[in-house]
């Protein structure tokens, strides 16, 4: 039987490590400009939108947004000769990279207004060694704060084999390192 003082001595290391991984973040820039690249893109100026698809890539600052699909929606008023962006809308293996974080899903929003990404869909956010998955990710870009829960919104994640596994609904799990001791 492990006494309560040591088994308190793993768990709190992982407990530090789960704080870490929800965020410790770098404050973005979210008034950078935004660079892209697809293989496709249609204007719909009338809508203030452009809708890109085909190996989507966006980077602004040193967070990279890849995707399948991607709607941009702006405001319609532009400054400097550039639209002012407000929204982007991703979908179809959605894949957000931060310096030392990176997260998976199935649909991102990115809310240039309230500096805030919410991804969906069979969710997954790695740092540090540190994995979690749930339904739904919010990213508050200004304080580096990570948010998972395990909303419904489901779906399937491929499984360390490869094949496909499905979130169970409403489950967040995961798997924190823990650093080695003498």
């Amino acid at each position: 039987m492990i006494k309560p003082v040591r088994l308190f001595a793993v768990i709190a290391p992982a407990l530090a490590l789960a704080a870490t991984a929800a965020g410790a973040q770098t404050r973005h820039n979210s008034n950078a400009p935004i660079d892209f690249g697809a293989d496709h893109i249609e204007l719909q100026d009338k809508a203030n939108r452009a809708i890109l698809s085909g190996s989507v890539s966006v980077k602004q600052a040193e967070m990279t947004l890849n995707s399948a699909r991607m709607t941009v929606a702006y405001t319609g008023q532009v400054i400097d000769g550039s639209p002012q962006v407000s929204r982007l809308d991703a979908s179809g293996n959605v894949v957000v990279t931060r310096p030392d974080q990176s997260a998976r899903g199935q649909y991102a929003i990115y809310d240039l207004n309230r500096r805030v990404i919410t991804m969906l869909g069979a969710v997954t956010l790695v740092q540090a060694g540190n994995t979690v998955n749930g339904g739904r990710l919010t990213i508050n870009l200004d304080t580096g704060r990570a948010v998972i829960d395990g909303s419904s919104v489901g779906g399937s994640r491929p499984g360390p084999d490869g094949s496909t596994t499905t979130t169970p609904g409403g489950r967040v799990t995961g798997r924190f390192s823990v650093p080695k001791r003498n």
